[in-house]
Order: structure tokens, then sequence, then C-alpha cells
């Protein structure tokens, strides 16, 4: 079954913006369109919501069921029990808790496992655990592909490591990593996995349960949703991973490693993504549990992007002057496409806007990467990314105004 664009774009209030007409938008992987669903349900919080959750009365009861109600529903899509689903102000700033608990209960001499392919979110907070006397051991990618090899991995592997700690897919190398594979190889010698979502969970929610992390993270202002951080701990490693929150909270697994207190309103309009999610599957017909629509849904949206991503990947490979960053098929990777141009890439994105293209330049958090790859940071690359709400027509203003500034 094919994706009903008429029906995905209806579901985004930018798509009949007036401000927004003639302007195709390519930087949905630093944050994509937001959906109604999510949008209406923000609105109804602040208009009737807006008090302390969780006390008898009933606006307040209303507005702790529907905080709950995100936490049980998005579980439930990514196949993994309610109290395994935390949320907090970011990505970065869970990815920072994880690492300050990780500090307080490994021990010096053992390691983690990281990668020089991530956005610098899941790596630095990990690397600055060398000053407590942890191993920091680098799982590098190739400089000419920015391919992570799991060969190499295996050789970084022993008793020692406690985690390994790496990307669904790259912010910039786009390259999507078989992360039940990788997962096994880590467990069976005995590791941890902490696996950064962000740039992949955009493409569709995936089945945490069935894939296997012990944490799984991503952004839901990159889902279609507000500006919060959504962390899975499974119960395993969260459970002996030392209390981050009030000592009162220590029993109860989604605020033991969020100590910051939750935006009310913002964690409520969460359960919109999965509005938006259950309306295209109904839309689709895709049925069956939570985790199976979410799952045909994803399959939904990747075949859209595939299908869209495939002439810009071929369109690259035409031009000599231009370094396509990660795999050419589109089938490998997300539809977020890294270029070098030998040039300031900002500069480049300042001359796509005067052809109607919203897209940015520069290092993207990934320096470690780009630098890995011979790419000068502070020229940067152009970056174009989108998501299955994207249409041809979009792409063909792409392709024509990127063949007028190249």
């Amino acid at each position: 079954m094919k994706l009903d664009l008429a029906f995905v774009r209806a579901q985004f209030p930018a798509f009949t913006d007036p401000s927004l007409q003639g302007q195709a938008f390519f930087e949905n992987a630093g944050g994509s369109y937001t959906c109604k669903p999510v949008i209406d349900r923000l609105i109804r919080y602040y208009h009737s919501r807006k008090v302390q959750p969780y006390a008898p009365y009933e606006a307040s009861r209303l507005a702790g069921e529907e905080m709950d109600e995100a936490r049980v529903r998005l579980a439930a899509v990514l196949g993994v029990e309610t109290d395994e689903l935390s949320f907090g102000p970011s990505t970065t700033q869970n990815t920072y808790v994880l690492a300050q608990a990780f500090r307080q209960w490994m021990r010096p001499g053992e390691a983690i496992v990281v990668t020089n392919q991530d956005h610098e979110a899941n790596s630095g907070p990990w690397r600055r655990l060398a000053e407590e006397g942890i191993e920091i051991r680098e799982w590098q990618i190739d400089p000419e592909t920015g391919h992570l090899d799991p060969a190499k991995l295996e050789e970084l592997l022993d008793e020692n490591v406690r985690l390994v700690c790496f990307p669904h897919c790259s912010n910039v190398v786009g390259e999507i990593n078989p992360v039940v594979e990788i997962t096994a190889m880590a467990h069976a010698a005995g590791a941890f996995v902490c696996v950064d979502g962000v740039s992949y969970a955009p493409h569709g929610l995936p089945d945490v349960g069935m894939i296997g992390p012990d944490i799984y993270l991503f952004s839901a202002y990159k889902t279609y949703g507000p500006h919060q951080g959504v962390m899975v701990i499974r119960r395993a490693l969260g459970e002996q991973l030392p209390n981050q929150g009030h000592y009162f909270n220590a029993d109860c697994l989604y605020k033991r490693l969020t100590p910051a207190g939750p935006d009310h309103a913002q964690v409520a309009a969460s359960a919109g993504m999965v509005d938006y999610i259950d309306a295209l599957a109904a839309h689709h017909g895709v049925t069956g549990s939570a985790a199976e629509r979410g799952a045909g849904v994803h399959d939904l949206m990747r075949a859209q992007e595939v299908e869209l991503l495939q002439p810009l990947l071929e369109f690259f490979g035409t031009k000599n002057s231009v370094r396509l960053l990660g795999p050419s098929r589109a089938e490998d990777r997300a539809p977020t496409v890294a270029i070098e141009l030998g040039r300031n890439a900002e500069a480049v994105a300042a001359e796509l806007s005067t052809h109607g293209i919203m897209t940015g330049g520069g290092d993207f958090y990934a320096v470690r990467a780009l630098e890995s790859m011979g790419v000068d940071p502070a020229q940067g690359v152009l970056r174009l990314s989108f998501t299955h709400y994207t249409s041809k027509p979009e792409i063909e203003q792409l392709l024509k105004g990127l063949d007028a500034v190249l």
C-alpha cells in the first residue's frame, strides 16, 4: 500500500500556513513540522488543564490523566513497558543524566565504547567519564564512507566493557546501522547498549522491545511533537543504575533518571504523536496492536522516503564538484543527506533560500564525524533532510535549486 500523501499533509497545519507557501522544507533533521493532534492537545492543556496535575479536583485529575496517556501509548508503540519510558527536557539532557548515573555505577578500569559517527550529545557525556578512570574506546568510522563496521566493534569488546553507545543512524552520514546485530554482539560480550535514535525515529518509530537495546533515546520535536526528549530504559538496567531523582522517587523507574520536573503540557501533548500514527494506520487499513500499527506506519513512511530519496542521491552522483557523505542507495539510509562542497555550506544554504529551499549548512554537532572524513567543520556540509510528508514537487524544486547554485 502506498502512503496517501494528501491525507498526510492535511495533518500538518504548516502546509496551509500562508507564510510558508512556496517554501520547501529540507531541514527536518533539525526539527520536523508539528502535527495537528499535538497542537490540539497542547492548546487544550494550556486552555483547560494548566494546573498542578494529580490532585483530586477535576482539572488536575484530567491533567494527570493526559500526561499518563502519553506515556502509556508511546510505550505501547515502542514495544516496552509503560514505566520504561520517561520524558526529559531534551535528549542531550537525558544522556547527560544517564552518564552521571553510569559515573557512579562503574569502576575505574571498566570501559565504554563510543563512536565518532555520533552527534556530540551521544558521545561527549560518555567521553567525560574518562575523568573518573573509566576507559573510553572509540569505534571508528571508515574515513571514506562514514560506515561503522560491526567487525571493528568486535575487536573492542571484552569483559571490561559495560556499555556500547552508537546511533541508529548518523545525522550527517545517514546510514542506518544494524541495531539488532550490534546489540546482540554487545549483549553476548556482557555489555549494555545505548542507541541514539534522534536521527532515525522521525522516519518511523521503531519497536524497541523487538530490536533489543537497553536504552533508546529520541526527540519528540523531530517526530512531529513538542520539544521533549523521550527515553526508553529497560528495567534490567534502569533498576541497577543509581537513582538520579528525588530519593523518595527511587522506586519509580520512569522518575529515577529524570531529575528535572516534567513540562506537564508538553508531556501531555506527546500523546498527539500517537494520535497521528493511529490516524495514519486507520486511514491505510493497518491493524493490530499498538506496536504492530506503529510498524505498519513505519513501513509506509520508509517506502515513501526511499522513493523520493533515490533521485536526489543520483543527482549528486552526477556532480563531480561535491561529495556525498554516506551510502548512495536510498534503502540503506535515512533521507538526511550531507554534502561536502569545498566551500562554506551555510552560504550555499542562503543561496538556496532564494529558490524557496529551507535548509542549513554547518557541522550539525557532528564535528568528530566530519573531521574523521576529512571535512573541515568550519566549512561544514550542506544538509538536506526530509521525511515522509515531503512531496515529489518539493524534491523537484530542490533539484532545480541545487542545479542553479551548484
